[in-house]
């Protein structure tokens, strides 16, 4: 589906920062557009404050950000012709509305799921019906209370409750007009935790990546809340395809969803475009964030690196599990994967859909 030139010219723009290391999630270039179009725009102002809102770029990069504005925007046949040869792989917004095009097909493509690649493949992916497995039985049956659990802010009515719960009693003595009759005692509700899971669907996690969303989706069912995002060259959330109860069908949406299964991995600019998201970086807060993944950052180690300090910094706890755990004798050998362990509080086994069942059994035991 063609976009309306005046949108074209908005999504030319997001390329530009792209092309400017600005990690920008599709869902960030959506709302960016929707926002524009609610202000009207009266001004060219007021494109610039919804660039602000929805794009969010670091507070370091402000005026870096203003300048690729002022000049796309104020010199834009000069940039025109740049933003059209931006290449293909730096474009990470899917347009729902048109149908889907079967991908070209790649010479040297990564079909093993071995090795690690930075170069973008975009494809589709099929995932055969498993039957029940007994890992999955297990985190039904033991999940709900092995999570972790905090105090929620609102207390509930308990005659034995450790505290007054003024508003209860306050609402008796207004109904029996001034006359306190009992005050009333309540305590704070357990809640479980949220759980964020980070799942790398690149073609080095390909002999795994069935198992993941397998795991994915029944931690969808049996936890309160649970928000799922797919990585490889791009950041896919995958939490509505995951809410189906029928596993099948739910995988099948997963990957109709996502559009680069099994090609490159850009670990750290995937991070960064997660934490760039205003509304992705606030489901951290005191949540269980899995990611689940080999750690084989080609690229800069840098991104990475600084994406996770920032999720260690919001999470209650994090955790990378890695399919190469499963040797006993793994022992992190590359420099990005080195520069995050002072930012886990465990880097674990993530070789087998047991593994994963396992690890979030325990999570919420004392050490």
């Amino acid at each position: 589906m063609k976009l309306p030139r005046a949108a074209t010219v908005l999504v030319d723009f997001t390329r530009l920062l792209r092309a400017h290391g600005f990690p920008l999630a599709h869902e960030q270039v959506v709302m960016f557009l929707g926002a524009v179009r609610l202000l009207g725009p009266k001004s060219i102002e007021s494109i610039r404050h919804a660039a602000h809102a929805t794009l969010a770029p670091p507070a370091d990069r402000h005026a870096e950000f203003d300048a690729l504005f002022h000049v796309f925007f104020f010199e834009e046949a000069a940039v025109a012709s740049a933003a059209k040869s931006l290449p293909e792989e730096d474009t990470a917004v899917k347009d729902r509305g048109g149908q889907r095009q079967e991908p070209p097909e790649i010479e040297g493509a990564n079909r093993s799921g071995k090795a690690a690649t930075v170069q973008e493949i975009l494809g589709i992916r099929q995932f055969d019906a498993a039957p029940d497995d007994q890992a999955i039985g297990r985190l039904e049956k033991e999940g709900p209370d092995a999570l972790p659990r905090r105090l929620g802010f609102r207390k509930i009515p308990d005659k034995k409750g450790d505290a007054l719960d003024l508003r209860r009693s306050m609402r008796r003595v207004v109904e029996h007009d001034g006359d306190i009759i009992r005050l009333m005692r309540g305590k704070r509700k357990s809640l479980q935790r949220p759980v964020v899971l980070l799942i790398d669907i690149s073609g080095s996690m390909k002999a795994h990546t069935a198992d993941y969303l397998r795991y994915a989706h029944a931690l969808t069912q049996m936890a309160d809340k649970v928000e799922s995002f797919a990585f490889g060259t791009r950041l896919t959330r995958i939490t509505r395809a995951l809410k189906h109860r029928d596993p099948a069908r739910a995988l099948e949406s997963a990957a109709a969803v996502v559009d680069d299964w099994d090609g490159g991995t850009r670990i750290g600019p995937a991070l960064s475009a997660f934490m760039a998201n205003p509304r992705y970086g606030s489901l951290l807060r005191g949540a269980v964030v899995l990611v689940l993944s080999d750690g084989l950052e080609r690229g800069d180690p840098a991104p990475m690196r600084e994406a996770v300090a920032r999720i260690a910094r919001r999470a209650w706890y994090l955790a990378w599990l890695t399919p190469l755990a499963a040797d006993p004798r793994f022992r992190p050998e590359t420099r990005a994967l080195k520069d995050i362990l002072k930012f886990l509080d465990q880097l674990g086994n993530g070789g087998s859909l047991s593994s994963l069942v396992d690890h979030t059994l325990r999570i919420g035991s004392p050490s």
